[in-house]
């Protein structure tokens, strides 16, 4: 079982927890009507081996969005911060 140190409740077992995709995608502007930029972003990702930086939401605590570095080989966390701070 993974084990996500959430920076607002402390550590918590993943299944607290939504898996919200990978943090690393820009999403196009909002107004971009280039058909090929949203398609890549909705459907083109990446299936790395190794360290990757994923978006989770401790639903069933603090409700707040995370940015967790996971490493999808053996699934070990290396971090887990405030999105909003990740954003900064």
């Amino acid at each position: 079982m993974l084990r996500i140190e959430c920076p607002y409740c402390g550590p918590r077992d993943h299944d607290e927890f939504r898996y919200g995709g990978d943090a690393s995608v820009i999403r196009p502007v909002h107004d971009d009507a280039d058909f090929e930029a949203w398609y890549r972003y909705v459907f083109v990702r990446e299936n790395p081996a190794g360290p990757h930086r994923e978006y989770w939401q401790h639903v069933m605590g603090c409700r707040q969005w995370l940015v967790v570095g996971r490493d999808t080989r053996n699934h070990e966390i290396s971090f887990a911060r405030s999105a909003r701070e990740a954003r900064a």
